[in-house]
């Protein structure tokens, strides 16, 4: 059973940064597809970078060039550094896992996840 648990949410102004955290338990390798979504109430829960096949990374458009997700395979830990930060990117981050996904990595959703952390709020004033 993987076990996923996020840190490092909190609030700042906008252009501020931070860096989220997702320590994971369990059996997981390199085949492994891990990702960070994030939710806002009344929307959809949407990807926002995706890590996989020996740290080929993909984003999505609304935060390229400003996140940049990483991976200490060492310590089985993802991270995501976020920076130059909005009031839209105000929402509850969570890390998920697909085992042996990263063939699909680069266009996972929410319906492919199997494994997700508790979430980590992160809040962007203006």
């Amino acid at each position: 059973q993987v076990q996923l648990v996020e840190s490092g949410g909190g609030s700042v102004q906008a252009g501020g940064s931070l860096r989220l955290s997702c320590a994971i338990s369990g059996y997981t390798d390199s085949s492994d597809c891990k990702a960070w979504f994030r939710e806002v109430p009344g929307k959809e829960r949407e990807r926002v970078a995706s890590i996989y096949a020996y740290g080929r990374t993909t984003y999505s458009d609304s935060v390229k060039g400003r996140f940049t997700i990483s991976q200490d395979v060492a310590n089985n830990r993802l991270y995501l550094q976020m920076n130059n930060l909005r009031p839209e990117d105000t929402a509850m981050y969570y890390c998920g896992v697909v085992p042996r996904g990263g063939v699909f990595c680069h266009i996972v959703n929410r319906f492919d996840i199997n494994f997700w952390g508790q979430g980590a709020q992160v809040t962007v004033s203006s």
